[in-house]
């Protein structure tokens, strides 16, 4: 039986309207290659900016693919935030796996690297920055020869 490929995402927060409207566009052009590339599951991390972007795009799009939306939540509290994109999306994934009993300093990129280890390509929406958690998520793939596509 063919192994699932998964694609997920790792990006900025902080976008400006003008740079989630381009962002937007390219996201859709990465996850259509995705899918005619046979990517079936994708993951976010379902944080503000880049990754609920990803997230409401893969929703779309299920409605004329076959494809799966992965939910990866860093800390329960997490799901108790008031942003209603991330709580009407949540309600639309197929899986949601919560990658800690409570906030340590830590959560976010445990989550981070669970996504990465599934995936067979991360797209990342990443400004060349050295520091942050796009950053090391990025250095993170690289580091496993996960194929890391399309930066800012």
């Amino acid at each position: 039986m063919e192994k699932i490929k998964t694609c997920c995402v790792t990006g900025h927060r902080d976008l400006s309207e003008e740079q989630k409207a381009k962002i937007d566009e390219l996201l859709r052009r990465e996850i259509l290659m995705a899918i005619e590339d046979g990517y079936t599951h994708f993951i976010s991390g379902f944080a503000a900016g880049a990754d609920l972007l990803f997230a409401e795009i893969v929703n779309e799009l299920k409605a004329n693919y076959p494809i799966t939306l992965e939910a990866a939540i860093p800390y329960p509290g997490r799901m108790k935030t008031p942003d209603k994109t991330f709580q009407r999306l949540i309600r639309c994934c197929d899986v949601v796996k919560i990658h800690a009993d409570a906030y340590f300093k830590g959560c976010y990129m445990r989550r981070n690297c669970y996504m990465v280890d599934q995936s067979q390509r991360v797209i990342a929406v990443y400004d060349g920055r050295s520091t942050g958690g796009t950053a090391a998520t990025v250095r993170y793939a690289k580091g496993k020869e996960v194929r890391v596509v399309w930066r800012m």
